[in-house]
């Protein structure tokens, strides 16, 4: 019986399984990249640069404050509630429904309160928004 010792192999690394590894994590990581980005912006809300409108205002103004209670035309609407919202500003305009709604938000109340106002306007057939807002202070 003749023996023979085997002939020692060199071990090979296969790169291109690796190299398909790596580019499906570098992709994973710019996507995700990108979404990061998209939730870091910061807004300021709600100045405007456009000068007012010379026009004197008739509507129904509607008006929030920071602690996000509703007024309609300078009346306090009791409760905070959609259902408020809706019988206070039917009080006010009654059967018009070509009157403006002229929505007065304070910066710091809440982005609900004002998306509650332009449900129920909407609803209610409403079809033209106002939205007030002030400009910058560098700009005054």
């Amino acid at each position: 019986m003749k023996l023979r010792s085997r002939q020692w192999e060199d071990p090979e690394f296969n790169l291109i399984s690796l190299v398909d590894v790596v580019l499906m994590l570098l992709v994973f990581f710019m996507m995700t990249t990108h979404f990061i980005q998209n939730t870091s912006l910061t807004v300021e809300l709600p100045t405007a640069s456009v000068a007012p409108s010379p026009q004197p205002l008739a509507g129904v103004e509607v008006t929030i404050d920071a602690q996000d209670h509703y007024y309609i035309n300078q009346k306090a609407v009791s409760g905070t509630s959609p259902d408020a919202v809706r019988a206070a500003i039917l009080a006010v305009a009654g059967e018009r429904r070509d009157l403006p709604i002229i929505l007065r938000a304070d910066a710091r109340s809440s982005n609900q309160s004002v998306v509650t106002v332009m449900d129920v306007a909407g609803g209610l057939g409403f079809t033209q928004l106002q939205i007030l807002t002030t400009k910058p202070a560098a700009q005054q």
